[in-house]
């Protein structure tokens, strides 16, 4: 049920699409990472599934070049705080279910 969520909101935000294979270039697998949100008794809540990288796959100078993480760093965060308490900046908190890298949101 998670992972059909999941490919439904890459269908929505129209995050991929079918390519032919690149000569000479490796493919690289995916493989569904999931986590379970519990509450304080540790009863399972939710679950959730990301579809991500086999990054073990990859060969330095030969793959890849740079990586890229899809989180905020905890430090970009605590400067950012800084940076708003510093200048009397009013910070709003959301969560975003969904989010995608070069993706378009209207919020």
């Amino acid at each position: 049920m998670v992972i059909q969520e999941e490919l439904v909101e890459f269908e929505r935000n129209q995050v991929w699409m079918m390519v032919p294979k690149p000569k000479f270039h490796t493919v690289i697998g995916t493989i569904w990472v999931y986590k379970n949100k519990l509450d304080e008794s540790g009863v399972v809540i939710s679950t959730k599934a990301h579809l991500v990288e086999k990054g073990n796959s990859q060969l330095q100078g030969v793959d890849y070049d740079k990586t890229y993480a899809t989180v905020a760093r905890i430090a970009a965060i605590h400067i950012f705080i800084a940076y708003a308490a510093h200048k009397n900046i009013k910070v709003h908190q959301m969560d975003v279910k969904n989010s995608f890298l070069n993706g378009e949101l209207k919020e």
